[in-house]
């Protein structure tokens, strides 16, 4: 049976800062980060899709944060084929095309900021969350078998964001090739019944982790603001919906982490509660909402 971890996508979103989640005192990056590792054992760290992070960061993360805490992390956007903006670019290569010996040189850079976590033992995984565009067929294999080729020696998760990659004449193929890759699939909740909903039902594919990202049930999932997509107030009877789901991943990997990214003040980390007190006693192995002293 897998242990579990419980967290919330990012821990600086402006909503949640203004929400008071934070305890007063707690304003600035240390504190908060600190503070945060006293509630929740897992968070993802989103920031470094949109720009590289630095290893002085990382190592930052990693001083604030206790033994057994886990950071799954998500992949810069040029590394999935998402837009980047020639700023998110070092500068001495904002003018390179944009191909794959670009993608190796910032894929080494992006390594080699996330390896104090790594070193650390504060890395859960990689995500690589590939964008709608990203349609199921050879091409697309290549394009993320050579992502995970670079990143051979590190844990590596993909959530799809096409629903074709999880269609029932597809998911065999899916499955298989997530397998072949040591790639963890990613399970999400999404809105059903819209063009773009994608299907909850994922299957492990390493036995190592398996990885839910609940993104709230808003109906403007796939086409608003990311203020629209996100924004949702989960209720205890949809999370408890989840629970077969959750205790079918944990049955088949030692290691299930959850996070929850719907994006509405303290909307986050209140479902991460939630959840945790429906778990407690139906899933035991799990490490969830703690009161610990930081480091």
């Amino acid at each position: 049976m897998a242990e579990i971890l419980i967290g919330t996508c990012g821990w600086t979103d402006p909503d949640l800062l203004r929400s008071g989640w934070y305890p007063p005192g707690h304003r600035d990056p240390e504190k908060r980060l600190r503070h945060y590792a006293t509630r929740f054992p897992l968070v993802e760290a989103d920031s470094p899709y949109y720009a590289l992070p630095n290893p002085r960061t990382t190592t930052l993360w990693a001083d604030r944060t206790p033994p057994g805490f886990r950071f799954d992390v998500k992949a810069f956007s040029l590394l999935t084929g998402h837009p980047t903006r020639p700023a998110a670019l070092p500068p001495d290569l904002r003018d390179h095309p944009r191909d794959e010996t670009l993608r190796t040189e910032i894929w080494s850079r992006y390594a080699a900021a996330l390896a104090p976590l790594r070193d650390a033992g504060r890395l859960g995984t990689l995500l690589f969350q590939y964008p709608p565009s990203l349609t199921p067929g050879p091409e697309a294999e290549t394009f993320i078998r050579t992502a995970r080729e670079r990143a051979h020696d590190w844990p590596f998760a993909v959530e799809f964001r096409n629903p074709a990659w999880w269609h029932p004449a597809q998911a065999p193929r899916t499955t298989a090739f997530l397998k072949d890759l040591d790639a963890t699939a990613v399970a999400v909740d999404t809105p059903q019944d819209l063009p773009t909903s994608m299907p909850p039902d994922t299957p492990s594919t390493t036995p190592r982790l398996s990885l839910i990202r609940f993104h709230g049930r808003s109906p403007h999932w796939g086409t608003g603001t990311k203020e629209d997509r996100f924004r949702h107030t989960y209720t205890e009877p949809e999370l408890r919906s989840w629970l077969p789901r959750i205790r079918s991943l944990a049955a088949a990997t030692d290691e299930l982490h959850i996070l929850f990214n719907n994006c509405c003040g303290d909307a986050a980390p209140k479902a991460a509660e939630t959840m945790h007190g429906l778990l407690a006693t139906t899933v035991p192995h799990q490490r969830g909402t703690t009161t610990r002293t930081p480091p």
